[in-house]
């Protein structure tokens, strides 16, 4: 009797092992920001921003996890397809956990919950995570590279050079063959069944490569577009420095280098990058930055619970 309590027990954590996570991550998170900042503090310096422009952002922000959470479900078809809404609950607690942690750690949770979930072996997931971490940063960095093309007296030749960079990966892409071949000809014959795994991670065709190529420009050009123009209405000048604010702010939190929760690193970020890209930095203008900075670093945090949420809401609705 005993033995199969414990075996439905177990069977019923298994079953919601998503769901429990998803709440942890999403009640850690509350008790976080209150800690750190406080809810009222929160709500008083949005109210200030404009709540309807918020919820707009917010919306924005949101939409953006079910681009990526696409990318990934056309990018895995034979392992996730029919399960759409079990990988956007994937997507947000892989989400949240690199949030949270430092240094990238939640990054281990990909492959680990692709494996648990759809069972995608672990070289295969990483590998595929790796693809898109690299189309993830060349997109940051060609969309926020907008606003410098806006703001550059030489137009012609600034629109040339950054579609030349738009277009690299394609062309990086399109050598991957001869690239696996020389790799698979100079490595041990034992890492044969690892490469393999590695090379399952990538895009099998062209049109595989354009689409998740296409979702990332998508998902990245509609959140930097958006944390921009939360920067602008919180009087960030010019336009090229909202843009470098947002790149900044981004590439701290895919690069290996922020905070628990990007707490400090995620504003000096922004303010870095709004500098880099023209913002003057005397004392009153970093003051402003600094809470530009502090207030759309907890507009993403609360995005990123508030998508973890609409996952269980949809777990219980489907």
């Amino acid at each position: 009797m005993n033995s199969d309590r414990q075996f439905s027990q177990r069977s019923w954590l298994v079953r919601n092992r998503m769901v429990l996570i998803s709440g942890a991550a999403i009640g850690v998170y509350a008790i976080f920001v209150e800690w750190v900042w406080g809810w009222s503090t929160l709500m008083r310096q949005w109210v200030e921003i404009g709540i309807w422009s918020v919820l707009a952002a917010l919306a924005l922000l949101i939409s953006t996890y079910f681009i990526r959470c696409f990318r990934i479900y056309d990018y895995f078809p034979e392992h996730t397809a029919g399960g759409f809404l079990p990988l956007f609950r994937v997507t947000q607690v892989h989400n949240l956990l690199n949030i949270m942690l430092p240094f990238r750690a939640g990054e281990t949770s990909f492959p680990l919950l692709m494996r648990s979930e759809f069972g995608i072996p672990l070289a295969h997931g990483a590998s595929a995570l790796l693809v898109m971490r690299l189309l993830d940063l060349h997109a940051l960095l060609t969309v926020a590279a907008i606003g410098l093309v806006i703001e550059s007296g030489e137009a012609l030749i600034a629109w040339l050079a950054w579609t030349l960079a738009f277009l690299s990966p394609l062309a990086i892409f399109l050598l991957k063959g001869k690239v696996l071949t020389l790799v698979h000809r100079l490595a041990p014959a034992k890492l044969a069944t690892v490469l393999e795994e590695l090379e399952a991670g990538l895009p099998d065709n062209v049109p595989g490569f354009l689409r998740a190529w296409a979702m990332t420009m998508l998902n990245w050009g509609v959140k930097v577009v958006v944390l921009a123009w939360v920067l602008a209405i919180m009087e960030v000048a010019p336009l090229a420095a909202c843009f470098g604010g947002a790149l900044g702010g981004e590439l701290s939190s895919v690069l290996p280098v922020h905070a628990p929760a990007g707490v400090g690193t995620y504003p000096a970020a922004i303010a870095a990058g709004a500098i880099s890209f023209g913002a003057p930095g005397d004392r009153a203008a970093l003051e402003l930055l600094g809470r530009a900075g502090v207030n759309t670093h907890l507009l993403v945090i609360v995005s990123a619970v508030a998508g973890t949420m609409l996952s269980l809401l949809l777990r219980r609705k489907s």
